[in-house]
Order: structure tokens, then C-alpha cells, then sequence
């Protein structure tokens, strides 16, 4: 009976959904309340944001859901326009439709040719811990 089940499951494209919710539940569980986290950074929380608007935008609620637990993003989405004047990004409404993500993405492809060279990145004005925001080691 299990087998036809998960078929049946699998079939109605639920089963990767059930088992992400349970990961994100599972997570949930064990995450310590009661240990602080460090504080998000500037840059991560637009990067999480990006991520999470685009993941939205796929419908990849549940993996959305897991980043928001786990990387303390606020769980109300920064306003789209704080996000784009922060990147000093101008939009018009045609791209509005779409994550922000895309526009980058499409800016620097459509530049690699305009350019013909690479983008220098220097390092951030922040400089991050070793350990990113939300990743504990085995001792912790």
C-alpha cells in the first residue's frame, strides 16, 4: 500500500513538497530559541532577500520558508523599492513583474558583451565572520 501511495503522491508533484515542509518543520524543532544569533548584516539581508523574492517567485515556498527560520530574515519581505534603491537599481514597471534577481542577472550577461572584459569585485566594507549567519559548528 506505501508504494502506490508515494506514486500517487509523487504523481500530484506533493511529495518533494510534504518532505521539504517536514525539513522546514524538523529544523524548526531543533533550532535553540535560546541561543542569540549574531546580528544580520546589511549585505545579507538584501542578498536574503533576493534569494527569497526569486524563490518566492518559483513557488519555492517551503525552501523560502527554511530561509527565513534559519538566516533570522524578517518574516514580512523588505518593500521591493527599499530593496532596489539600496542596490541603486532603477526599474521600469515592465521588470516589475519579475524578481529583482533576474534584472541583475540580465544587466551583467547583457554588459559581458558591451564590455568585452570582467567586473573587478573588491571586498565588502563589512568583512563577515568565518562562520556565516546561521551556520553553528559541530561544538556548538
Amino acid at each position: 500500500m506505501l508504494k502506490p501511495l508515494r506514486e500517487t503522491l509523487e504523481a500530484r508533484g506533493v511529495l518533494g513538497q510534504l518532505k521539504a515542509r517536514i525539513r522546514a518543520e524538523v529544523f524548526s524543532a531543533l533550532d535553540d530559541e535560546s541561543t542569540p544569533r549574531p546580528p544580520l548584516s546589511h549585505e545579507n539581508l538584501l542578498i536574503n532577500e533576493l534569494i527569497r523574492e526569486y524563490l518566492q517567485f518559483n513557488k519555492y515556498q517551503y525552501t523560502a520558508s527554511v530561509l527565513t527560520a534559519e538566516s533570522g530574515q524578517p518574516e514580512v519581505p523588505l518593500d521591493r523599492e527599499f530593496v532596489a534603491n539600496e542596490l541603486n537599481v532603477t526599474e521600469d514597471s515592465s521588470v516589475k513583474a519579475v524578481p529583482l534577481l533576474y534584472g541583475l542577472l540580465h544587466h551583467f550577461l547583457s554588459s559581458k558583451e558591451e564590455h568585452k572584459g570582467k567586473l573587478f569585485l573588491r571586498g565588502s566594507a563589512t568583512v563577515p565572520s568565518q562562520e556565516p549567519h546561521g551556520h553553528r559548528n559541530a561544538e556548538s
